[in-house]
């Protein structure tokens, strides 16, 4: 949610965002009611006022004319609080309906195909033979199953077995590894969250709540990434400053309904409904989300280069930027099956939106100051936190990126080096 004395002060610039992010806001009616909350607040004073000096006022036993008075002045008041309570919480919805930011070092642009390639890693593999795509190469290995899957759950669901079970907890253990070297703190979060928490994290807009699964009867959503239970995780609470950044790395199922995805990436496991990730949270204190954005990102860099899989690092313009976010990039993996490079993972800023609408607070203690020789103390303050989220893996796109990239033309797969440790092994083959 936006600083509502920040879009008093900028309401062309927060208009011109939304509209560069593809979404139709209007400014204007929030300021609008903003403008009669404030002056119905002041009246609501007045009047509270008003009555504390007329009852003070007042000694001995009342009359009957202060007693109409009296009455007067609190059918008023009351009537005047009921109507604040009223504009308040249209003040939170129109609020609600306003995207974050964009970074200013964010291209304004249209769609996906208007985002920049600022990085490439290797040169997309080459085959001496036709490569083969990864169910091709997953079902001939044993490791995939998506057709007892579909009797099962239906389409777009799937199997994972064998040796491809061993893949996914190599990666599992692999990223745990790196990210508790790297001060991330490992969490198995709840899959469940309440609407109310998936409302304050900001992807229920814009069409947001379409690709979720909803528990009706009991108010509960299905989380899309392991992210959407680990940051509200610290919902309503002060941190402290010193414990920042505080950085978490969740692993849990995703639920995706994949809306308005009817006919796209049917083939194989790129785009299903369930699927394991393994999700980056961090933390940060005003001002430190640039930096700590750069360090996700050159995480997921080094997992990757790790893999030694091809790789392209694509900055998303305003028009493919999500609701919270203020900047992201995504690592888009070669896949030779389908001879292009697609996401397998993405990193997000969302500066203090989320922490606002979820009141994530952490207390600065200030920093003295020196005035003619003298030290200063300098009063502490509570401040939103700043909030960021990356993929580690997806457990789904990555093994495809691996099985691609790492077939040979026996159908066998080598096991990326980084990894065979803890699989056991430097090859899968064929059944």
């Amino acid at each position: 949610m936006l600083d509502i004395k920040f879009i008093r002060d900028n309401p062309q610039k927060v208009q011109e965002a939304a509209k560069s992010k593809r979404i139709d806001a209007n400014v204007d009616e929030v300021l609008a009611v903003d403008a009669t909350y404030r002056e119905l607040q002041t009246t609501v004073q007045k009047l509270q006022e008003e009555a504390n000096r007329f009852t003070k006022g007042i000694t001995g036993k009342p009359t009957d004319e202060q007693i109409a008075q009296g009455r007067k002045i609190k059918e008023e008041l009351q009537e005047k609080e009921e109507q604040v309570k009223k504009y308040k919480e249209e003040l939170h919805a129109l609020l609600g309906q306003l995207p974050n930011l964009p970074k200013d070092d964010v291209k304004i642009g249209k769609d996906e195909s208007e985002n920049e390639v600022i990085k490439t890693f290797k040169t997309p593999t080459k085959f001496p033979f036709t490569p083969k795509d990864h169910l091709e190469l997953g079902e001939s290995l044993g490791i995939i199953d998506m057709t007892r899957a579909a009797k099962v759950s239906g389409a777009r669901f799937y199997y994972l077995k064998g040796d491809g079970v061993l893949l996914e907890f190599a990666l599992l253990q692999f990223a745990l590894e790196l990210l508790i070297k790297e001060g991330f703190t490992p969490v198995l979060p709840p899959v469940l969250i309440k609407k109310e928490t998936m409302q304050g994290l900001g992807y229920m807009e814009n069409g947001g709540e379409e690709d979720m699964f909803h528990l009706r009867d009991n108010d509960l959503i299905l989380v899309g990434t392991a992210e959407q239970s680990l940051v509200p995780m610290h919902k309503d609470e002060l941190l402290n400053k010193k414990d920042l950044p505080l950085r978490y790395v969740g692993y849990s199922s995703s639920f995706r309904r994949e809306a308005g995805s009817y006919g796209k990436d049917t083939r194989g496991i790129l785009r299903v409904h369930q699927f394991n990730k393994v999700e980056m949270v961090s933390y940060v204190a005003e001002g430190e989300d640039d930096r700590e954005h750069e360090f996700l990102l050159s995480i997921e860099e080094k997992f990757f280069q790790a893999l030694d899989i091809p790789y392209q690092v694509v900055k998303m313009c305003t028009g493919d930027l999500g609701f919270p976010a203020a900047r992201k990039y995504d690592i888009e993996a070669w896949m030779p099956g389908q001879n292009k490079y697609r996401e397998v993972t993405s990193v997000s800023t969302v500066t203090d939106f989320q922490s606002r609408r979820l009141n994530i607070k952490y207390r600065d203690p200030g920093v003295p100051g020196v005035i003619g020789g003298g030290v200063i103390p300098v009063p502490s303050s509570n401040k939103f936190v700043q909030i960021l989220n990356g993929t580690a893996f997806a457990m789904s796109r990555t093994p495809i990126a691996i099985l691609e990239n790492y077939q040979q033309e026996d159908g066998s797969v080598v096991v990326p080096e980084v990894l065979r440790k803890y699989i056991g092994k430097d090859r899968f083959v064929p059944h």
